[in-house]
């Protein structure tokens, strides 16, 4: 496998895994919600205040984070971003080497 399918296969890789963490946050932000209704209502703790919707409003608020961090800024932000990130800085560091060297040799 050359270079190129390698990182390819290893980004393919990494966002599989970053999506199937999300899922399971998911799944969990869910269950954890539910067993903290329960606590809450049906077995009395913590009554009469109902703190089950803040814990989970704090939660659901975290997992919009890793959404937008998982479908939006990595997404668009990812290797080949960089590389161009990168080039763009690498070139804008040459125009400006360039033109003081230009003008360190017009004026002796």
């Amino acid at each position: 496998m050359d270079q190129q399918q390698h990182e390819l296969y290893e980004n393919a890789r990494r966002r599989l895994k970053q999506k199937k963490v999300l899922y399971y946050h998911f799944v969990f932000l869910v269950v954890g919600s539910l067993f903290l209704f329960i606590a809450n209502v049906f077995l009395k703790y913590g009554a009469p205040n109902h703190w089950y919707i803040w814990v989970c409003t704090v939660w659901v608020f975290i997992f919009i984070l890793h959404f937008i961090k998982v479908f939006i800024t990595d997404r668009f932000m990812n290797k080949d971003w960089e590389r161009e990130q990168i080039d763009r800085l690498i070139q804008k560091q040459k125009n400006k080497i360039s033109e003081l060297s230009e003008k360190n040799s017009e004026n002796p």
